[in-house]
């Protein structure tokens, strides 16, 4: 297998400045495979009408489409089919995100070209009720079992979660388990205590949540928690980092009475973008807690413990691996207020036996290991395809 450089191009929904674990995900991966001497193009929606079209950040080529068609949480790309199929003829490789419109256009695209396929899921797709959310919970599905059939690869976080997940498990013998890229900085201690400082009421504990405040990731049942809490620690506040006003969701409108009723303990962030104060933001609390209903694995519990804050994580498929593995935190049936709440006080009092030291959390999910498994697939998929095989025979 040749180690020439990769060409890849890279298609998915959100990228830069978009600030979620998927686009996190990407860019921590596209920037080392960039540093590796790889390169690598991005093509995603221009999701902000005053982003650049086109640009380059951190090496990594970035080309965004208007997207005037908005279904649910996704766009439709108009130009999508001709500059994927030009990018497709300048490279090796198509890697792809999922849950996404394009998926079958791509696979199409890839095989016209004889371009290899590596795909991403990041998650089964999982709309808030209602006929037309199920139509496209179904349509999706249909895009990608069609894509699934002709990729190389389709990768996954964890095998807990393949072997649950409605798209993963028809094609276990395609699905590759490689962790998520995990980095974070080590908390800065002086703006640690001043966070304690600022958000401790009365010598209480710091309860935190990291995510978007949308109806999958439940926060609500985090607030509901604050019942059995108050009993053994009435001083404690919840600190929210991230989203809390969805354009696509209405789940923040819809518990205001939660949010107003315990409004004295809650504390809303809002989007933290800089990886040190997020560390900075874990070293802060004294627990994390993620309430979710669905997640395939929830990477900001591992930010968590590399800061030194165990975590209490719901016992769902690919949520509870980075606990299981780790052993430092506990699990909670999802939708249980009362039995979350007992969880957190648990840690609360012994935190002793959730701390494990940060070398041993980074050798678990370790992130020159997950590039290395990528770079291996990619390659394996470029000398697999079409074009490979002329690549390598006038090589």
């Amino acid at each position: 297998m040749t180690n020439k450089p990769l060409r890849i191009v890279i298609g998915l929904q959100y990228y830069l400045p978009h600030r979620t674990g998927y686009s996190i995900y990407v860019q921590r991966v596209a920037e080392e495979l960039v540093a590796r001497g790889h390169q690598v193009t991005v093509l995603t929606a221009r999701h902000k009408i005053e982003l650049p079209r086109d640009e380059t950040i951190n090496g990594v080529r970035i080309i965004r489409l208007w997207a005037p068609i908005r279904v649910s949480r996704g766009m439709v790309m108009l130009a999508y089919p001709w500059s994927m199929w030009g990018l497709l003829r300048q490279n090796d490789v198509v890697w792809l995100h999922l849950p996404m419109l394009e998926t079958a256009l791509t696979a199409v695209l890839a095989q016209i070209t004889g371009r290899g396929l590596v795909a991403t899921h990041h998650g089964d797709l999982h709309l808030p009720e209602g006929f037309f959310n199920r139509f496209i919970e179904k349509f999706i599905f249909g895009l990608y079992a069609y894509m699934a059939r002709y990729a190389h690869r389709i990768i996954g976080y964890s095998h807990d979660y393949a072997d649950s997940s409605y798209y993963l498990k028809p094609f276990r013998d395609k699905v590759s388990i490689i962790y998520p890229p995990i980095l974070m900085p080590e908390p800065d201690p002086e703006r640690v205590a001043e966070l304690r400082a600022q958000w401790q009421h009365d010598g209480g504990p710091i309860i935190g949540y990291a995510g978007r405040f949308v109806q999958e990731k439940r926060p609500d049942v985090l607030i509901r928690a604050l019942d059995t809490i108050n009993k053994v620690y009435p001083n404690a506040r919840v600190v929210f980092a991230g989203e809390y006003d969805i354009a696509y969701e209405d789940t923040w409108e819809q518990n205001q009475h939660l949010v107003q009723k315990y409004k004295e303990q809650l504390i809303f962030l809002g989007l933290i973008t800089s990886q040190q104060a997020m560390a900075n933001f874990f070293g802060a609390c004294d627990i994390l807690v993620l309430p979710s209903e669905s997640e395939c694995f929830g990477f900001v519990q591992v930010e968590a413990m590399l800061s030194g804050t165990p975590v209490v994580m719901t016992d769902i498929p690919g949520g509870r691996v980075p606990v299981r593995e780790t052993g430092m935190g506990k699990l909670v049936p999802p939708r249980d207020p009362e039995a979350l709440g007992e969880a957190v006080i648990e840690i609360l009092q012994n935190p002793q036996l959730y701390i494990r030291p940060r070398h041993e959390i980074e050798a678990i999910f370790n992130f020159d290991e997950t590039v290395s498994r990528y770079e291996k697939h990619f390659r394996q998929a470029r000398a697999k395809s079409r074009w490979g095989k002329r690549y390598h025979a006038d090589s």
